[in-house]
């Protein structure tokens, strides 16, 4: 396990994610990204008994389907509240593997111990994207896979970002999440640790059987950083933040029957550690 120098701001910040993560209700929100969520697993082919990491798991959207196919899956989120609902719904399906709660940046585990360390759409928001490299590459094996599936600037989930954080700005010290969706970016953080690291960009379906101005209400209901934007603020403001919200939903909503269908691009990334 590694040990880092923290500044008192820094503390304050993970403090502060660690309950926007908490805010909300991630379990619910989550269900209606499991079928891109499966989509991105398959597509990797993971054999039963391959021993794996499920970094920043969520309330368990891969590590519950990971251990239905015999892979040996450990889950880990910063949110202890997900960690326990990832947990139940594991120990309900009577599948052995469990999740713990912890920090991307300094995972509780030893070197080289998994055959794949994996992130989908989570470990990309940890304030200090070069520990995250680092650990992920120090936790698994040589010869072993890092894989990654982050959201791009440009995609509908890059633009959402953008309007949230028109409204109420990030830290300063806290560089953009969205950079784990550069191409470059990913050859500077994980290229020198590994061999063979492939880039490839996808679509994520974001299906809802509601309206998108409805979409944006789920959102502010459910997702911790839309929850936490949305009651950070008053009045006129607030109103102003909803308006562009739900604007952004409904200019990019493929859907002609009154249901919402975003398509979000996002890169997967697959490399094999040296």
């Amino acid at each position: 396990m590694t040990t880092t120098d923290i500044s008192p701001e820094m503390l304050a910040l993970k403090t502060r994610l660690k309950a926007t993560w908490e805010a909300g209700d991630y379990g619910v929100f989550a269900k209606y990204l499991e079928p891109g969520a499966i989509e991105f697993f398959d597509r990797l082919d993971i054999p039963a008994g391959t021993k794996l990491l499920d970094i920043a798991c969520g309330a368990g959207q891969l590590t519950v389907p990971a251990a239905k196919k015999g892979i040996d899956v450990i889950g880990l989120d910063l949110a202890q509240n997900l960690v326990d609902q990832a947990n139940e719904r594991l120990q309900t399906k009577g599948l052995k593997a469990k999740a713990v709660q912890g920090d991307a940046e300094d995972l509780p585990f030893a070197d080289n111990e998994f055959d794949v360390s994996l992130s989908l759409i989570g470990a990309m928001f940890a304030p200090r994207p070069e520990l995250v490299a680092k650990e992920m590459l120090r936790v698994t094996k040589p010869g072993g896979q890092i894989v990654m599936g982050n959201w791009t600037p440009e995609g509908h989930v890059g633009q959402m970002f953008k309007v949230i954080g028109k409204h109420v700005p990030p830290p300063a010290i806290f560089p953009s999440p969205l950079q784990w969706g550069v191409k470059e970016k990913l050859n500077e953080r994980l290229g020198s640790g590994t061999t063979d690291l492939r880039v490839t960009s996808y679509l994520y379906p974001m299906q809802y059987p509601f309206s998108p101005r409805e979409v944006a209400e789920f959102f502010v209901e459910y997702y911790g950083p839309t929850n936490k934007a949305h009651h950070s603020l008053q009045g006129d403001a607030q109103k102003a933040f909803m308006d562009d919200f739900a604007g952004l939903w409904e200019r990019n909503n493929e859907s002609k029957d009154g249901t919402t269908l975003v398509m979000s691009e996002y890169l997967e990334v697959v490399g094999t550690k040296k």
